[in-house]
């Protein structure tokens, strides 16, 4: 069973060694009160032997994708540290992501993927925030998501009895990001926004759910689902590559929003 007292240790303990342990939600305003954009970690979804959905296609797509947002903020803004957890076919933890971007400090996690349904007529993109699961759908995508722990060696060691079939797991991580929900919920916004003006796609707006990839991270996070594997139309842009590269303007259109 997931244990309250090991998971608020968890917490702290990241906190404490990132010197964050007198963190409060109002000292992460606007550019007013010093939150800056310094240092952003991209986070191709999977990899190497996690080939996500659509029979390798997720891993391939949002690595693509990822390396092209990259591209465009190091151009845009070449203040801007960016850091990939992975830049090409390799399997990456999901802690290791996280501690990625907490050993860097990073002021924003961005991790992409590609989503897929066992219902082919759904389609669109959505980005997800740390938060409580509105939905059932919202949690079975969690899990499916976060059961890529169980290709790791010492998985439950490594995530401290973490059980990524268990709701209320799922649940009690929502609580971690609570401090950064207001600007991760901001540029999430922004991403879906830009998603609308895709050709093809169509934003199914935001929404929170309890990722393992970015509950660990102290600093604004969101995973991105770029559109559904599952669905023709989805699938037909995903796999172009004018489609990837409109999806990773939208991206890159909502930091440089975020940003100012």
């Amino acid at each position: 069973m997931f244990s309250y007292k090991i998971f608020y240790a968890s917490a702290l303990t990241v906190l404490f060694y990132l010197g964050l342990s007198s963190f409060t939600p109002e000292n992460t305003g606007g550019p007013s009160n010093g939150y800056v954009i310094n240092t952003i970690v991209l986070d191709a979804g999977h990899g190497g032997k996690d080939p996500g959905a659509g029979q390798g296609r997720e891993k391939k797509y949002a690595l693509d994708i990822t390396l092209r947002v990259g591209k465009k903020i190091k151009e845009a803004f070449p203040d801007v540290n960016v850091i990939y957890t992975r830049d090409k076919d390799v399997f990456v933890p999901l802690h290791e992501r996280a501690a990625i971007a907490n050993r860097n400090k990073a002021d924003l996690f961005i991790s992409i993927h590609c989503n897929a349904n066992t219902k082919p007529h759904v389609k669109g993109t959505e980005t997800y925030v740390m938060g409580l699961h509105k939905t059932q759908d919202n949690l079975d995508l969690a899990k499916k998501e976060n059961n890529v722990i169980l290709l790791e060696e010492d998985y439950k060691k490594t995530y401290k009895g973490f059980n990524p079939e268990s709701p209320l797991a799922h649940i009690m991580l929502a609580n971690y990001q609570h401090a950064f929900m207001t600007q991760s919920t901001n540029f999430a916004a922004r991403v879906e926004k830009y998603f609308g003006n895709v050709n093809g796609m169509r934003s199914r707006g935001v929404k929170q759910a309890g990722f393992l990839v970015i509950w660990e991270t102290t600093m604004p996070s969101v995973l991105i689902e770029t559109g559904y594997l599952s669905n023709a139309e989805d699938s037909r842009v995903l796999a172009s590559e004018k489609g990837r590269e409109e999806m990773a303007d939208a991206i890159f259109r909502a930091f440089e929003e975020y940003k100012k």
